[in-house]
Protein backbone atom coordinates (compact mmCIF):
# COMPACT_ATOMS: atom_id res chain seq x y z
CA UNK A 1 0.00 0.00 0.00
CA UNK A 2 1.29 3.41 -0.97
CA UNK A 3 0.26 4.94 2.35
CA UNK A 4 2.79 2.78 4.20
CA UNK A 5 5.44 4.09 1.84
CA UNK A 6 4.49 7.65 2.73
CA UNK A 7 4.52 6.89 6.46
CA UNK A 8 7.89 5.13 6.29
CA UNK A 9 9.36 7.92 4.16
CA UNK A 10 8.08 10.56 6.58
CA UNK A 11 9.60 8.68 9.49
CA UNK A 12 12.97 8.43 7.71
CA UNK A 13 12.84 12.10 6.75
CA UNK A 14 12.10 13.25 10.31
CA UNK A 15 14.81 11.06 11.85
CA UNK A 16 17.26 12.25 9.16
CA UNK A 17 16.43 15.90 9.87
CA UNK A 18 16.90 15.37 13.60
CA UNK A 19 20.26 13.65 13.05
CA UNK A 20 21.34 16.38 10.60
CA UNK A 21 20.45 19.14 13.06
CA UNK A 22 22.23 17.31 15.88
CA UNK A 23 25.33 16.97 13.73
CA UNK A 24 25.11 20.67 12.89
CA UNK A 25 24.92 21.54 16.59
CA UNK A 26 27.87 19.27 17.44
CA UNK A 27 30.00 20.86 14.70
CA UNK A 28 28.91 24.39 15.62
CA UNK A 29 26.81 25.14 12.52
CA UNK A 30 23.35 26.63 12.62
CA UNK A 31 21.54 24.20 10.36
CA UNK A 32 21.07 20.71 9.02
CA UNK A 33 24.19 18.85 7.91
CA UNK A 34 23.49 15.68 5.97
CA UNK A 35 19.87 15.20 7.01
CA UNK A 36 18.82 14.09 3.53
CA UNK A 37 21.69 11.62 3.37
CA UNK A 38 20.82 10.22 6.79
CA UNK A 39 17.19 9.86 5.71
CA UNK A 40 18.15 7.96 2.55
CA UNK A 41 20.44 5.62 4.50
CA UNK A 42 17.71 4.97 7.06
CA UNK A 43 15.20 4.36 4.26
CA UNK A 44 17.45 1.87 2.49
CA UNK A 45 18.55 0.03 5.62
CA UNK A 46 15.07 0.03 7.15
CA UNK A 47 13.44 -1.34 4.02
CA UNK A 48 16.09 -4.02 3.70
CA UNK A 49 15.61 -5.01 7.34
CA UNK A 50 11.84 -5.24 6.95
CA UNK A 51 12.16 -7.39 3.81
CA UNK A 52 14.83 -9.67 5.27
CA UNK A 53 12.72 -10.42 8.36
CA UNK A 54 9.45 -10.84 6.42
CA UNK A 55 7.88 -7.96 8.31
CA UNK A 56 6.46 -6.28 5.22
CA UNK A 57 4.00 -7.39 2.55
CA UNK A 58 4.44 -7.00 -1.21
CA UNK A 59 1.94 -4.11 -1.63
CA UNK A 60 3.68 -2.19 1.14
CA UNK A 61 7.04 -2.81 -0.51
CA UNK A 62 5.70 -1.38 -3.76
CA UNK A 63 4.54 1.72 -1.91
CA UNK A 64 7.89 2.18 -0.21
CA UNK A 65 9.75 1.67 -3.49
CA UNK A 66 7.50 4.19 -5.24
CA UNK A 67 8.09 6.86 -2.63
CA UNK A 68 11.79 6.12 -2.31
CA UNK A 69 12.10 6.67 -6.07
CA UNK A 70 10.15 9.93 -5.80
CA UNK A 71 12.13 11.06 -2.76
CA UNK A 72 15.47 11.50 -4.47
CA UNK A 73 14.46 13.97 -7.24
CA UNK A 74 12.17 15.98 -4.96
CA UNK A 75 14.73 16.37 -2.17
CA UNK A 76 17.57 17.08 -4.60
CA UNK A 77 15.48 19.82 -6.23
CA UNK A 78 14.75 21.31 -2.82
CA UNK A 79 18.42 21.19 -1.83
CA UNK A 80 19.46 22.77 -5.13
CA UNK A 81 17.04 25.64 -4.53
CA UNK A 82 18.51 26.20 -1.08
CA UNK A 83 22.05 26.10 -2.48
CA UNK A 84 21.23 28.76 -5.09
CA UNK A 85 19.62 30.93 -2.42
CA UNK A 86 22.65 30.51 -0.15
CA UNK A 87 25.02 31.33 -3.01
CA UNK A 88 23.13 34.48 -3.94
CA UNK A 89 22.93 35.68 -0.35
CA UNK A 90 26.47 34.54 0.50
CA UNK A 91 28.20 37.09 -1.67
CA UNK A 92 30.38 37.12 -4.77
CA UNK A 93 32.82 34.43 -3.66
CA UNK A 94 30.08 31.82 -3.27
CA UNK A 95 28.48 32.84 -6.56
CA UNK A 96 31.83 32.73 -8.39
CA UNK A 97 32.63 29.28 -6.93
CA UNK A 98 29.26 27.95 -8.11
CA UNK A 99 29.66 29.40 -11.61
CA UNK A 100 33.19 28.01 -11.88
CA UNK A 101 32.09 24.52 -10.85
CA UNK A 102 29.19 24.64 -13.33
CA UNK A 103 31.45 25.79 -16.18
CA UNK A 104 33.98 23.07 -15.36
CA UNK A 105 31.19 20.49 -15.41
CA UNK A 106 30.03 21.63 -18.84
CA UNK A 107 33.61 21.61 -20.12
CA UNK A 108 34.33 18.10 -18.82
CA UNK A 109 31.21 16.41 -20.27
CA UNK A 110 32.79 15.84 -23.74
CA UNK A 111 36.07 14.75 -22.17
CA UNK A 112 34.38 12.23 -19.85
CA UNK A 113 32.11 10.93 -22.59
CA UNK A 114 35.16 9.83 -24.61
CA UNK A 115 36.43 7.62 -21.80
CA UNK A 116 35.84 3.96 -22.54
CA UNK A 117 34.94 4.41 -26.21
CA UNK A 118 36.70 2.32 -28.79
CA UNK A 119 38.98 4.44 -30.99
CA UNK A 120 37.56 5.19 -34.41
CA UNK A 121 39.52 4.23 -37.51
CA UNK A 122 39.83 7.26 -39.80
CA UNK A 123 40.87 5.07 -42.80
CA UNK A 124 37.74 2.87 -42.73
Amino acid sequence: MTIYGVAFLAFCFLVGKILGNLLGDVLGFNGDIGGVGFAMIILILGHSYLQRNDMIEAPSTKGIMFWSNMYIPVIIAMAATQNVHAALSGGWVALLAGLTATAAGFYLVPVLSKIGRAPTNPNA
